[in-house]
């Protein structure tokens, strides 16, 4: 199963929200990725800003997956890959 850069961004948007107890509206991710660093993501709740790793990111998508599908994915099951866009692929 493919999961898209928009579908990340909800799972990372959602994620937040629960954590810091605002609406997933109020939550604006950008996704990056670097060659030295990998897969993170810079997250703004509340005019503050925050950094996420890869492994917070599999969280999220792990999450996501289970919330949205019913479908329960373990972090070694996905893996992130890059077009032209991140992407997640959950096998």
């Amino acid at each position: 199963m493919r999961v898209t850069m928009d579908e990340i961004i909800n799972a990372v948007c959602l994620h937040m929200a629960d954590r810091k107890q605002v609406k997933p509206t109020d939550v604006e991710v950008e996704l990056s990725y670097d060659d030295e660093l990998g897969y993170s993501a810079e997250v703004f709740v509340q005019g503050r800003s925050q950094y996420l790793v890869e492994a917070n990111l599999l969280e999220a998508i792990e999450q996501y997956m289970f919330k949205e599908y019913n479908r329960r994915v373990f972090r070694s099951d996905i893996r992130l890959g890059l077009d032209d866009e991140i992407y997640a692929y959950i096998g």
